[in-house]
């Protein structure tokens, strides 16, 4: 199994809901649902693979409250080589709707302060040679995507592979957030990325579309992967060949996280080199055992991976 990494942003997630209509000012709101969990894009895919016994490596920070200390204790043997910043740790508060969206209140905390540096000294270059980095929460973690090329060249010089999950940049496509995703992905191997980034990244409004003109910005041999939610997931691989696996029919409690889970599903099929397809159905399958179990499991039942 080719070793694997993720690199970005956990943080703690209050998960509250469903909540509709959006409730007047000064009101009460009783909700069916609530889940304290450890969140944020890269804290999402190591529980996945914590869970479902992956090796594999972590580097994020914490902040220097309870909360810190309880991020910590959920991942034993990586958080003792995460830097704390002196801040409060960051916190967001989700709130789902019945119709499936959902909304974020996130606090300004120890995100801020991650670099790439901190990043560079948890994680051990020789120990990943020939492995997958993932770089996710770009947006929420500037500092830190801001030395992303100090990262790339790293992870370069140990023959590392690199995926690539941006987020939705809380400013919109703007032809800055272009182009520096462009630069990213111009040394990524995987974009991991889901209708509405891919299609707001590229201007498109077709997901073929996107993924064409996104593996254009990527080196030869790359691969794209658009996670559609309902719509199940699309993968344009080395050769130009798309290949599609449909969701599974489950009962949603809710899907805050769900992308990210689909990438360690998805990675961790890869690292044992599985074909494409069931790459696909892997994340397709982790995923939604996870959206539809209260508290939340991520082992994915055997009939859901032949689907």
């Amino acid at each position: 199994m080719r070793p694997l990494a993720v690199a970005g942003n956990v943080n703690v997630d209050l998960i509250m809901g469903p909540v509709a209509p959006w409730p007047q000012p000064g009101t009460e709101v009783l909700v069916a649902h609530d889940d304290l969990r450890v969140g944020g894009a890269a804290g999402n895919t190591a529980l996945a693979w914590q869970a479902n016994g992956v090796a594999f490596q972590c580097a994020a920070n914490i902040g220097t409250d309870m909360f810190g200390d309880w991020l910590a204790a959920a991942f034993p043997g990586h958080a003792n080589r995460w830097p704390v910043s002196p801040r409060r740790t960051t916190l967001s508060v989700g709130l789902t709707h019945p119709d499936g969206e959902r909304t974020f209140f996130t606090t300004d905390g120890h995100l801020r302060d991650m670099t790439a540096p901190d990043v560079l000294g948890a994680l051990d270059g020789p120990g990943l040679r020939g492995g997958v980095l993932l770089l996710c929460g770009s947006f929420v973690t500037d500092a830190l995507a801001a030395g992303y090329g100090e990262i790339l060249d790293w992870a370069e010089s140990f023959g590392i592979a690199v995926a690539l999950d941006t987020g939705w940049p809380p400013q919109g496509w703007t032809d800055m957030t272009r182009t520096r995703t462009s630069a990213w992905l111009a040394r990524s191997q995987i974009a991991l990325l889901n209708e509405v980034e891919a299609t707001g990244l590229t201007a498109t409004d077709d997901v073929k579309a996107a993924a064409a003109a996104l593996r254009l910005m990527m080196p030869q041999g790359s691969r794209v992967i658009i996670k559609r939610g309902a719509e199940g997931a699309l993968a344009l691989d080395a050769s130009g060949q798309f290949h599609h696996v449909a969701a599974l029919p489950v009962k949603v409690i809710d899907t805050i996280g769900a992308g990210d889970i689909f990438n360690a599903g998805f990675l961790a099929a890869d690292a044992l080199g599985l074909s494409l397809p069931d790459c696909l159905r892997q994340g397709v399958a982790t995923a939604a055992r996870a959206i539809s179990t209260n508290p939340r499991q991520y082992a994915p039942a055997e009939q859901d991976l032949t689907v």
